[in-house]
């Protein structure tokens, strides 16, 4: 399944198979997804005047923001600081977070936070009308700003859609995007993507221009259960590993200790029951009421996530139970009304009244603390390619988020983009009205596809490869019947979820490993694959990066963060103090290496003499 193969360039030349583009739009930038990193990229590019357009898979405001109920970390109360804030995340990363990438986050953090209530964001403030601030797991510092008790991703969402409409953003709403566009020198020159019936556009299109913005949130529904809305299906790093791009750490996948139980057989979305009920005071027991989380680390049911998440599991081993219980009916009915009022709703929408009962928990896939590998400025490893949110991989979550750091990081990564994309376009812009000066000579290898200010130059970008546009002779890649969905949540659950081992992860590779050998054989020998749509390309997608996610995981060694290897009970930092990092290579194989060190080494294209 993996291979040390050397590549001809950055792309690997596969696409999904698609009709060709019926449409097609310009713009400078367009960024793909609408949650609070795609939406503060797009707004702070619209505001440096650059033409941009949303692309996202549903409504604007139906991603994974919305769903966040805890709220964002920040250091806003007295006493407490970015370096202590560094110190938490860093503890909770396990030994993988690259420190200059947490040290941007919590310090350029608090500010990003102010702007986002001057954008018009509302917070829960406190008696004196300062912002009230709770804990949650691994911190130890009141500093997770909230809002609507426990609904802050709503609010979030709901002032970054009221904003995008305000300023005028073009947005392409109910579209599934497909592939990168790429230029002659392997730049990149926009995305395909299939409007799914609704809209201005129908059917597929393309939107051509010189940066992508890739902000696809997660792919948590790589899991049979999770807490991810089914559109986290992991497109965005599918399509970044066909367009060449470099993804890591995708084997530390978070699953959230506390999510409502809803029976050994539920699939799909599950409620989140959030981590701010424990920082309030509530209790894990398991079913005679005994708390087993003290003396099993300092902060008890505050422990970062990967081990709240571990030692419930081990409970439910020794007690060969389903599920274990969140105790909170110390709140009383007043508390619960108002601070968690959609935790509320959602428990007694499923017939436990959280007021008068325990709630039934157990652990299901949260967050992909990997994804796209990119720098401190959002670059990944393809030219003119960004990332941001829970589709990248900028080095702050190492092997363990730390809760309420995710909005935290959209923000702030969305905003070094858009600075870094609108200096670029400003140099392109320069250079195009003085190509002879001095000062732009390291763009004279790139005359042919500057892009002028406001749009591509009187002649056009340099036209994209025709495989790239969506035009190949024949498939490329071959497509999965939706049904291999099911079959891939049933594999990786088993294989990959909270308990890993060799064995399991073994069977897990040979499972997903047929299913894509199935699939390009029918296509090599017989030329058939499934018909394109938006179910074939999703489960397709969910196979890329299950692959890749169950390569790493193998390879792993070790139990760290929320990797959990049965078999490899230790943390290992002689040998694991390490990342791995994976492509996609032309013929469908995976390269898979590591890096030297805990820090990420510098994004750039791939050259085949770096293997």
């Amino acid at each position: 399944m993996t291979s040390t193969g050397t590549s001809t360039g950055s792309s690997t030349g596969i696409r999904l198979h698609a009709p060709a583009p019926g449409w097609s739009i310009a713009a400078d930038v367009v960024v793909v997804g609408s949650g609070v990193a795609g939406l503060t990229a797009a707004l702070r590019c619209e505001a440096a005047g650059l033409r941009t357009v949303v692309v996202t898979k549903a409504r604007l405001d139906d991603g994974s923001t919305r769903w966040a109920q805890g709220g964002i970390a920040a250091a806003l109360g007295e006493g407490d600081t970015p370096e202590q804030h560094l110190d938490d995340t860093l503890v909770a990363g396990a030994g993988l977070c690259d420190e200059e990438a947490v040290r941007i986050l919590v310090t350029e953090g608090p500010g990003a936070v102010r702007r986002l209530i001057s954008t018009g964001a509302h917070f829960d403030t406190d008696d004196e009308g300062g912002i009230e601030l709770t804990r949650e797991g691994g911190h130890h510092r009141r500093r997770i700003a909230h809002a609507g008790g426990d609904a802050t991703g709503a609010e979030v969402s709901r002032t970054l859609v009221e904003a995008a409409h305000a300023r005028g953003v073009r947005t392409i709403e109910n579209a599934l995007v497909l592939d990168l566009l790429t230029d002659a020198a392997g730049r990149t020159a926009g995305v395909t993507l299939h409007v799914m019936g609704e809209g201005q556009h129908d059917g597929v299109g393309a939107v051509h221009a010189p940066a992508v913005v890739l902000a696809t949130g997660g792919m948590g529904q790589v899991f049979s259960a999770t807490t991810n809305p089914s559109v986290s299906t992991g497109d965005g790093v599918a399509l970044a590993l066909r367009a060449g791009a470099e993804v890591s750490d995708l084997e530390f996948v978070q699953f959230h200790p506390t999510v409502l139980f809803l029976g050994a057989d539920a699939e799909g979305q599950q409620p989140l029951v959030s981590e701010a009920v424990r920082g309030e005071g509530a209790h894990l027991v398991d079913a005679a009421g005994v708390r087993f989380m003290a003396g099993q680390h300092e902060l008890a049911e505050l422990a970062p996530r990967d081990i709240v998440a571990k030692a419930i599991m081990r409970r439910m081993q020794e007690q060969d139970a389903g599920h274990m219980f969140l105790d909170a009916r110390h709140f009383g009915q007043d508390m619960w009304e108002h601070r968690f009022p959609t935790i509320l709703a959602a428990c007694r929408a499923h017939g436990i009244d959280p007021v008068r009962e325990p709630i039934p928990i157990a652990p299901a896939a949260h967050y992909a603390s990997g994804g796209v590998r990119t720098d401190s400025r959002g670059r990944t490893t393809v030219p003119g390619l960004y990332a941001c949110g829970e589709v990248a991989c900028t080095g702050v979550h190492g092997a363990n988020r730390l809760a309420s750091n995710s909005l935290l990081e959209g923000l702030v990564y969305a905003e070094r983009i858009a600075a870094d994309i609108a200096a670029d376009h400003a140099d392109q812009a320069e250079w195009a009205e003085n190509p002879g000066h001095a000062d732009h000579a390291d763009h004279a290898d790139h005359a042919d596809q500057a892009w002028g200010l406001r749009g591509a130059p009187a002649a056009g970008p340099t036209p994209p490869r025709p495989e790239a546009a969506g035009r190949p002779d024949r498939p490329a890649y071959p497509l999965l019947a939706p049904e291999a969905r099911f079959a891939i949540q049933r594999i990786m659950t088993d294989g990959a979820g909270v308990l890993r081992s060799d064995a399991s992860l073994a069977k897990a590779a040979d499972q997903l490993q047929r299913l894509h050998a199935e699939a390009r054989d029918a296509l090599d020998e017989d030329g058939k694959t499934a018909e394109p749509g938006v179910d074939t390309w999703e489960a397709t997608n969910l196979l890329c990066v299950a692959r890749v996610l169950v390569a790493a995981a193998r390879l792993r060694e070790e139990t760290r963060g929320c990797h959990w290897r049965e078999d490899r009970p230790a943390r290992d930092d002689t040998d694991w103090r390490r990342h791995i990092v994976v492509r996609l290579n032309p013929d469908r194989t995976l390269a898979v290496r590591t890096t030297d060190t805990a820090d990420f080494p510098p994004t750039r294209p791939y050259r085949p003499q770096e293997q």
